[in-house]
């Protein structure tokens, strides 16, 4: 099964445990996100990547600069360890961490949730690449990706528990879109998956023949 058929069945058996007037709210928040035309204002291919350096889940600071030197880098954001799709996500790609790593490349993952967060969601899914803190999501916003949740979207998510105001160390508002990168060694972003849909992600799949692409360029 695709990660994506995954995530699609995981909505499915969701939606009938979640309230009417609160489906509504989720749908119409997921409708105007994707009508405000977000996604294809982040950045692209040919586009040059940021730089950053972030804190992984015990505080050690990453830098793309110094990932790269490495090799091609796959940055994938997403919204937290509280989101069950990124955790259905980030455990794809752990399952394909080693044929990433067979090609020369570096995987890391960016959230804007506090390294403490990180650190349980590395724990549990036993992961092998990094995941970064970005409070504030100041990296997010320079790759076009952050938004503010709307206020009646940010309460249903108070509603199911979800304590964004502690997870994101005080930017309770703030998310990123669902995206991953394929960036080469020069900075350049080679191959791009971005989607205001959070039920939807990038196929690992996918990222893999980006990166046979890449490597066939010899880039």
């Amino acid at each position: 099964m695709s990660l994506n058929a995954e995530l699609r069945a995981f909505f499915e058996s969701r939606q009938e445990h979640i309230p009417a007037h609160v489906r509504e709210i989720m749908n119409r928040a997921g409708r105007e996100l994707a009508e405000s035309g977000q996604a294809e204002r982040a950045l692209n291919v040919g586009d040059l990547a940021p730089g950053f350096n972030l804190p992984t889940a015990t505080g050690d600071p990453v830098s793309l600069r110094t990932l790269l030197g490495f090799g091609p880098v796959v940055l994938t954001f997403y919204r937290g360890a509280w989101c069950p799709y990124c955790n259905l996500a980030l455990r794809a790609l752990q399952q394909h961490h080693g044929d990433i790593a067979a090609r020369g490349a570096r995987l890391v993952a960016v959230s804007p949730q506090i390294p403490d967060e990180s650190l349980t969601l590395a724990e549990k899914h036993e992961l092998a690449f990094d995941v970064l803190s970005d409070l504030g999501s100041d990296v997010a916003k320079q790759y076009g990706l952050a938004f503010d949740l709307p206020d009646d979207l940010a309460e249903v998510y108070q509603g199911f528990g979800i304590d964004l105001q502690h997870a994101n160390g005080g930017h309770a508002r703030t998310l990123p879109l669902p995206a991953t990168y394929v960036i080469a060694q020069d900075g350049t972003i080679r191959w791009a998956f971005v989607d205001t849909d959070y039920t939807v992600r990038a196929e690992p799949a996918d990222i893999l023949a980006a990166l046979d692409a890449l490597d066939a360029l010899g880039r």
